[in-house]
């Protein structure tokens, strides 16, 4: 899902002293600003999806109104954003975050907002999602590619995903067990990494068209200065800040979701 799948931005950053440490005031503006909440309702979308072709593969579409219920209070926006921001703030608290709601509040701030956000809604659409990835194969702007590389690069969004869907694919295997499946943590390891290689390529082949897509409208020295702000000090702390909160999301979520199938699977009730 990924969903777990997002980026970060920021600009300057100062750890252990605490005159520059964010008021939760702060945090809450930052977490508006960066268009959080709108994104936390986009997952609940990409979700109720994804629990539906969950419910096709595991039982055989038999979930009825149960399955239903379970996966709107599992994908609570409310609930997701509350256990986002427990590792959203914490890595955050120390940090000076007036720059990024200066930057947030600037024109070149706001538009990536958007853009990150009218990307991931489009990517709804499979149709759509298809187009992206073959408009990244196709697309022979060197400059604009390596871009996109340096981003993905600094900001090592490949192996971030990668590890959150790992570690995410393990809790449904723990949900699994204890909802009664027969399953051993090493049978649930060697599982979860068989995965990586598959795993790898499509994280790889999401990332490269979502940001291809998102940022197509930046030019040149927008996209520079995007990326510039990526690569500080700071925007490696958020990075970590939206790592830490998501992966914590699709854990328990996902464990939510294997204990579910196991219990459903058996025909009982939750």
């Amino acid at each position: 899902m990924s969903f777990f799948r997002t980026t970060a931005i920021l600009s300057a950053l100062i750890v252990g002293n605490s005159a520059f440490a964010a008021t939760p005031e702060e945090l809450d503006q930052l977490y508006d600003a960066m268009g959080l909440p709108r994104l936390m309702d986009i997952m609940r979308i990409e979700g109720l999806n994804q629990g539906e072709q969950l419910e096709a593969d595991m039982l055989g579409g038999d979930g009825g109104e149960g399955w239903n219920a379970l996966l709107d209070g599992i994908y609570s926006t409310e609930t997701m954003s509350e256990t986002f921001r427990i590792g959203f703030d914490a890595v955050l608290e120390e940090v000076d975050v007036a720059p990024l709601l200066a930057f947030y509040a600037s024109a070149l701030g706001a538009e990536v907002v958007s853009l990150e956000l009218a990307g991931r809604e489009a990517l709804l659409d499979e149709d759509l999602e298809a187009a992206a990835e073959a408009a990244f194969e196709d697309l022979d702007d060197d400059a604009r590619r390596s871009a996109l590389e340096m981003f993905i690069e600094q900001n090592n969004l490949i192996d971030l995903n990668v590890m959150g869907g790992l570690n995410s694919s393990l809790a449904f295997y723990e949900g699994m067990a204890d909802g009664g499946l027969p399953i051993t943590e090493d049978q649930m390891l060697q599982d979860v990494w068989s995965q990586e290689p598959d795993l790898r390529d499509s994280t790889e082949t999401w990332i490269y068209s979502y940001l291809n897509l998102a940022y197509e409208p930046l030019d040149a020295d927008d996209l520079k200065q995007y990326i510039d702000v990526t690569g500080s000090e700071a925007g490696k702390a958020l990075n970590r800040a939206l790592f830490e909160g998501f992966d914590q999301v699709f854990i328990d979520i996902s464990r939510a979701l294997g204990r579910a199938s196991a219990i459903f699977s058996r025909g009982e009730e939750l």
